[in-house]
């Protein structure tokens, strides 16, 4: 007899469903039995890693007998250097999402409580329950988050409070002033985790830096990312910016080796190739410009082109083009797992992806 597995699991786990990723191109092609499918679902780098990563990771192929050194000396010195803070003040995870799941581990569980916004990325709500703590969800205003929502939701039990600027996936972004107004109103009890994933990819000269109010908020952690503007999604590797001891704290339940050695090397090589970046950069720019005016003449309603993405919405058929999408060989991003039926989010892409996208959703609609 197969046991009912969910009776012994710690609360919090019966009423999660499992994160859906985007679609990836193989199993596409397996199912539809077609060829050339192009991806725009999950915020990759559509240039792909840098040449200087790639050559790291070449030369480090030799070495993989060996575990990797735990703390990523090499890297941490360099990130160091960039942003002039003390060593001692990042902490590395397997992707910022592990990063975010250490801080759920550190300082949440039953009786606690964790603060997020409607439409928020779903990795923080899924982290938070799975612990055990109780998930408050402060209503969102225009997609965004509702600072003054969030604030009204603050407690003694409150732990952690999540806040992603831009919002992926809708978009939405924050000033720099009213972040810190909000951040300096949290208790010293409750940890601000600042998400940070795009801030490469930014253009807005008024896009706040978080990195600028570490010195000033000991609760604060900011997070970030390698998956994105350096193209190193397969390899996992983001990290934490925080108070030294605060950082302290979360290396207690930081699991040993867990950034492995490729991905290591491969990110301090990209923090390396500035050409590369800046390619990635010109290409985002030019393209979400491209994206936006293409779903504009379609008579779509947009919400705020952000880092490499765009949501927009589709009134009443939100999946039905998703899959008439899928059937053209063309992979989005559906909202509906956010509450948001009819809306797709797209990614930025090639020019020959992207013009591509725009044909295939043209026949759709």
């Amino acid at each position: 007899m197969t046991l009912n597995f969910l009776e012994y699991a710690v609360p919090g786990v019966a009423n999660l469903r499992p994160y859906q990723p985007g679609k990836p191109l193989a199993e596409l092609e397996r199912e539809l039995g077609i060829r050339d499918a192009i991806k725009l679902a999950s915020n990759e780098n559509p240039l792909g890693p840098s040449p200087l990563a790639l050559a790291a990771i070449r030369d480090a192929l030799p070495d993989l007998a060996l575990y990797p050194e735990g703390g990523a000396p090499e890297l941490r010195a360099r990130l160091a250097q960039i942003h002039d803070l003390d060593p001692r003040q990042f902490i590395f995870g397997n992707g910022s999402d592990q990063v975010i799941e250490m801080a759920v581990r550190t300082f949440a569980g039953p009786g606690t409580e964790v603060i997020v916004s409607q439409y928020a990325f779903a990795a923080y709500d899924i982290a938070a329950q799975a612990s055990g703590a109780t998930v408050r969800t402060a209503p969102a205003r225009n997609y965004g988050h509702d600072l003054d929502a969030m604030a009204a939701l603050l407690s003694e039990q409150t732990r952690l409070v999540f806040i992603a600027n831009p919002n992926n996936p809708t978009g939405t972004q924050l000033s720099g002033a009213t972040l810190e107004t909000f951040i300096d109103s949290v208790p010293a009890h409750a940890l601000v985790v600042l998400d940070e994933a795009y801030l490469e990819l930014m253009d807005d000269e008024n896009y706040p830096d978080g990195r600028q109010w570490l010195g000033r908020f000991s609760n604060l952690l900011v997070t970030r990312t390698f998956s994105k503007a350096y193209g190193l999604a397969g390899l996992r590797c983001g990290y934490g910016m925080g108070h030294p001891d605060l950082i302290a704290v979360l290396e207690r339940v930081r699991q040993p080796f867990n950034i492995n050695s490729l991905a290591q090397v491969a990110a301090h090589a990209a923090l390396l190739d500035t050409r590369h970046l800046e390619a990635t950069r010109v290409n985002n720019r030019q393209e979400r410009q491209v994206l936006a005016e293409g779903l504009d003449k379609f008579g779509l309603t947009i919400l705020p082109p952000a880092g490499n993405f765009t949501a927009f919405a589709v009134p009443g058929g939100g999946q039905r083009v998703y899959s008439a999408l899928l059937q053209r060989g063309v992979i989005v991003r559906p909202l509906s797992p956010y509450g948001m039926p009819d809306h797709l989010r797209v990614s930025v892409g090639l020019p020959v992806e992207n013009q591509r996208f725009l044909k295939m959703l043209g026949e759709v609609l």
